[in-house]
């Protein structure tokens, strides 16, 4: 006859003993996590663990802040612009135009991601 208890191997995990409670978040504090999350070369998923949230958690954050219910701190980089789409009467060829003050850009839809961060880093640098 053999035990099978010895055999098996202890599941490791973490237990959290006590009171759960919401966590409460000022306007403040979304902002810069946002910020952070939103920031170039930022992964929403560290981002979400060094603040201890979910990635889908804080994604619902910076949708929210792309309507301008979350204000982002002064003095950051990041802007969000709303995309206005023109109607099916549109006579012209489909692309995404930028007007910056007197600049003008259009870049055709069919163009790839690189092309177009390449295209915006030099409308910002300008």
């Amino acid at each position: 006859m053999i035990d099978t208890n010895e055999f098996t191997r202890p599941l490791r995990g973490e237990v959290r003993s006590g009171i759960a409670r919401r966590r409460r978040w000022s306007a403040g504090e979304k902002g810069r996590i946002v910020a952070e999350a939103v920031s170039p070369g930022a992964v929403i998923a560290e981002v979400a663990r060094r603040h201890d949230l979910t990635p889908q958690h804080l994604s619902n954050w910076i949708r929210a802040a792309k309507a301008g219910d979350i204000v982002l701190p002064a003095g950051r980089e990041v802007d969000f612009v709303p995309i206005v789409a023109a109607g099916p009467d549109c006579a012209v060829a489909p692309v995404i135009e930028i007007l910056a003050g007197s600049l003008v850009v259009r870049i055709p839809l069919g163009c790839d991601g690189r092309m177009l961060e390449n295209v915006l880093r030099a409308v910002k640098r300008a």
